[in-house]
């Protein structure tokens, strides 16, 4: 999961984890709406991509933890598959 900076790399704005005007890019970069709208026009300095939505996890938004999703790791490789 992508973590986002505590505060907006261009404004220093703070954005909290629950932040609802956080943006975050892929190589984590993390800005204010407001700066990824007007100021950036929804391009990183850094990557040349988006920035989209932060979407907070469920530990930081409803007080729980997300689910573990760590089984999934325990899933054969599809080469297994196909020897059968």
């Amino acid at each position: 999961m992508l973590a986002p900076r505590p505060n907006c790399e261009l404004c220093d704005v703070d954005l909290p984890a629950a932040a609802s005007n956080a943006r975050i890019c892929t190589y984590e970069c993390t800005f204010c709406a407001d700066c990824v709208e007007n100021t950036l026009h929804n391009v990183c300095p850094s990557c040349g991509g988006g920035a989209l939505a932060h979407q907070a996890s469920a530990t930081t938004t409803a007080g729980t933890a997300a689910p573990d999703i760590g089984a999934a790791a325990s899933i054969a490789p599809l080469a297994s598959f196909r020897e059968r």
